[in-house]
């Protein structure tokens, strides 16, 4: 199973080739919210994506679809332009949609509550329970192009991205599909959701310097920043791919999913489920330690999570490893459903162009946390084998494997 289109939809670039230089820049999409008025929160910056996503949907189809489904059907659209392959030409049951969101369509639930609660139940909207579902994106991705193949959604909190991947990799390998777009999407940035984690203690309050506020693995760090968008991949089987003269980003070549089974919210002391996650990845791709070249983090910029998933890196390769360790976030902000995806799009990249992403803002360092953490600066390095982590909230852990073809 091959990667042949990339549809990243991010406050640092919409599509592949914007995502990509943003990244070797260092960029920051970290900024002051404009989606709603803040004065009623104590976080006040977001990673938003500053395009215009409705503007691609005509005025009633745009009403009709969450910003998460927007974002899924952007994402879609691009990554089958970058994999040069058109609607008709993968309409039918050999073509699946498993593209998920972990919280689903906040905006909309918001906006209806509002509504009920101020002018009662019949002013609610018939599009309201579709139009929030979290399942909502992949349906709306597989009308819109025909595909009558396999299609659902994977929900596992911030996992989902990977957790979608990684089943569409499964879906292919056992030979139910040729093709499947796939990845994560998610529009979490309304007054509820950031009073909600602000009130759990998860946000970095950083208001003054909201661009340096996502800075995962240093000493300082103080939260995370939450950020919008989605991620869509198009996952080809080989042959059908090397037919048609496709461009090969990478090949996916392992695939795991643990579970801590110890905390709602907290990580595993040591990192032991994502640890695991990793070790059967690479198992199933055969690779051998020494031989991962680098790996995208989790890197959500919280005390706990850094410092269990550097010790989960340390645990699999060794104290003193060196392999490079970055995180997206520090750029894009969290994306929870969407995370995985946009981290599975950085790390594909990172093997195929040979330029590591930075974790940016690590000015820093945590004394207890010794990885090398590609600070501040993209880095070139031809790597042969890379990993693609993810953890998330209910203890849920994803690694996904990839190979440079």
């Amino acid at each position: 199973m091959v990667v042949t289109g990339l549809g990243p939809v991010t406050s640092i670039g919409v599509g592949a080739q914007a995502f990509l230089e943003s990244q070797h820049a260092a960029r920051s999409g970290v900024g002051p919210i404009t989606h709603f008025d803040t004065s009623r929160v104590k976080v006040k910056f977001a990673g938003e994506v500053r395009f215009d996503v409705p503007g691609q949907f005509d005025r009633k189809e745009a009403r009709r679809l969450d910003r998460f489904s927007q974002f899924a059907l952007l994402g879609s659209k691009l990554a089958l332009e970058d994999a040069g392959l058109n609607g008709s030409e993968i309409a039918g049951e050999r073509t699946g949609v498993i593209i998920g969101s972990g919280i689903g369509g906040m905006i909309t639930w918001q906006e209806q509550s509002r509504i009920w609660v101020e002018k009662g139940e019949d002013r609610l909207s018939p599009f309201f329970v579709p139009m929030m579902m979290e399942n909502a994106a992949a349906a709306n991705v597989s009308m819109r192009y025909g595909l009558i193949g396999p299609s659902f959604s994977v929900v596992s909190a911030c996992s989902t991205g990977s957790g979608n991947i990684g089943e569409a990799y499964r879906v292919i390998q056992r030979g139910e599909a040729d093709v499947m777009l796939t990845g994560g999407a998610e529009a979490t940035i309304t007054a509820m959701c950031i009073g909600a984690f602000d009130n759990m203690g998860a946000l970095s309050r950083r208001n003054d310097a909201p661009e340096k506020a996502s800075r995962p693995f240093t000493k300082s760090r103080d939260g995370f920043v939450m950020g919008e968008g989605s991620g869509i991949l198009i996952l080809e089987e080989y042959e059908r791919a090397s037919r048609r003269g496709a461009r090969i980003y990478a090949e996916i070549i392992g695939y795991s999913t643990m579970s801590d089974a110890h905390h709602i919210t907290a990580p595993a002391p040591g990192g032991t489920g994502l640890k695991r996650a990793m070790e059967r990845a690479m198992a199933e791709g055969g690779i051998p330690a020494d031989k991962v070249g680098y790996v995208n983090a989790h890197g959500t910029s919280t005390q706990l999570n850094d410092l269990s998933e550097t010790r989960a890196i340390q645990a699999v390769f060794g104290a003193d490893t060196r392999v490079p360790v970055s995180s997206t976030k520090s750029m894009i902000g969290h994306l929870f459903g969407g995370a995985g995806a946009t981290g599975a799009i950085a790390t594909i990249q990172a093997l195929y162009h040979g330029v590591l992403p930075p974790t940016i803002n690590h000015d820093d360092p945590d004394p207890e946390l010794t990885l090398d953490y590609v600070p501040n600066e993209a880095r070139e390095a031809r790597i042969d084998f890379a990993l693609s982590n993810i953890a998330a909230f209910g203890g849920h852990n994803t690694v996904l494997a990839y190979r440079r073809v």
